[in-house]
């Protein structure tokens, strides 16, 4: 696989929580979308994105996969 699989083109709105470690998935491949679940260890071009949340609230995670901003929406499904 060389380009990630995308699950939505829309952006995930998710609630963080301050402290707390979030694992983006960057392949397309998780049954639990935005976040990772290992499933692109099938495919290893690819790894999950760190983000560690500095604050409670809401924030969107990509969903095409696509953004130049990972983990965050950057509006790159807008153009596809």
């Amino acid at each position: 696989m060389e380009n990630p699989v995308t699950p939505q083109k829309n952006p995930y709105k998710v609630k963080v929580e301050k402290g707390k470690t979030y694992f983006w998935c960057a392949c397309g491949l998780s049954l639990k979308q935005p976040l990772c679940d290992g499933a692109h260890k099938k495919e290893r071009k690819f790894k999950s994105i760190k983000y560690l949340a500095e604050e409670t609230k809401e924030v969107y995670f990509c969903g095409c996969k696509l953004t130049k901003h990972e983990p965050f929406c950057d509006g790159t499904h807008s153009k596809l």
